[in-house]
């Protein structure tokens, strides 16, 4: 029987998997978006989850709980001065995976796990679409042509 067994075991014993993890959620949690497999990003969920519920805590036993998965201070210090307080009241489902299609080495699904609510922040500021070469260069000429005259 399978009881008290949850979780992916991700073809690796009970250390490597739990480095990985740590690994995953520091770099979740410093760059806010990250691409990874499938099964890693839906077993990811589960622990960044746990991690921004501390963070939305703040005291001092939710710190050290932290700071005993992610050893890297200034994710820390960012998880509970910015992450927490941006997610104070949201219940829960911190995470978004967007599924991104087969890798090409070895056909992995994979993904794209992010923290909800960064949209402002990956939006483009200039509300248009991405430029072509051609036309940065044309408005980069058009621009100093501006300036010269």
């Amino acid at each position: 029987m399978r009881h008290m067994k949850s979780g992916r075991q991700l073809s690796r014993n009970s250390s490597h998997r739990w480095a990985l993890m740590r690994n995953l959620i520091t770099a979740l949690l410093r760059e806010e978006k990250i691409q990874t497999t499938d099964p890693k990003a839906k077993e990811l969920r589960r622990w960044v989850d746990r991690v921004i519920t501390l963070g939305k805590r703040g005291d001092l036993h939710a710190r050290r709980q932290a700071a005993a998965i992610i050893f890297d201070k200034t994710i820390v210090q960012k998880l509970f001065d910015t992450i927490g307080p941006r997610f104070k009241d949201r219940p829960g489902g911190f995470t978004r995976i967007i599924k991104l299609g087969m890798r090409h080495g070895d056909a992995a699904q994979m993904a794209l796990i992010e923290l909800v609510g960064n949209e402002a922040k990956a939006a483009p500021a200039s509300g248009g679409e991405k430029k072509g070469r051609r036309a940065r260069r044309r408005e980069r000429e058009a621009q100093q042509q501006v300036a010269a005259a």
